[in-house]
């Protein structure tokens, strides 16, 4: 596997190496000596594994407060995700500043996003698989959201038409919103 940082230092966009052959391929995806070697080395605790059945199908802007903030790893097992990430840590030079990769099941891609981000999925085909490992446990009083469409961010989700979105994250709030009630997340 081939780790290289994202922009947006913390971020590691992570390539996956198949061996393949006439039966398929094997692949390994994970190996935590080549993550200590790149300084991601984490205890992940949790999985998910979600299913987005349409094509514009948004998950996201979502991420927890601290002290149950969350790294993530995630990959594709089926389909195409663009996977979004935002800058919240408080004293981050790209405070605010958002990256994008697109992941799938063809490119054999994954993605480290560490704490004190917000992330978000859009699903570029019909039924994208996704997996997600994180670091800490999910706290539903620690969750929060930020608008998948805040002007602010004007994030380019690839959309060619409408959203699928859940009422909570047609609900969330701004980014201005955020900064006025937390600032920044401090990690």
């Amino acid at each position: 596997m081939t780790i290289k940082e994202d922009k947006i230092k913390g971020v590691f966009e992570i390539q996956l190496e198949a061996k393949e052959d006439f039966r398929g391929f094997f692949m390994r995806t994970y190996d935590d000596k080549v993550f200590a070697q790149n300084h991601i080395n984490k205890n992940w605790v949790q999985e998910y594994h979600n299913l987005s059945l349409k094509k514009g199908t948004i998950r996201g802007l979502h991420f927890q407060l601290p002290p149950y903030a969350e790294a993530k790893l995630v990959r594709v097992l089926q389909g195409k995700s663009l996977d979004v990430f935002v800058d919240l840590r408080k004293n981050s030079p790209t405070f605010g500043q958002w990256s994008s990769v697109v992941i799938s099941a063809e490119n054999k891609k994954m993605i480290y996003i560490p704490r004190g981000f917000a992330h978000g999925l859009c699903a570029l085909t019909d039924n994208t698989m996704v997996l997600c490992k994180m670091d800490n446990h999910h706290n539903p009083d620690a969750e929060r959201q930020i608008k998948w469409s805040d002007p602010d961010l004007n994030i380019d989700w690839q959309l060619t038409g409408q959203p699928i979105l859940s009422e909570k994250d047609s609900n969330a709030k701004s980014f201005k919103e955020f900064i006025k009630e937390q600032e920044g997340i401090e990690i």
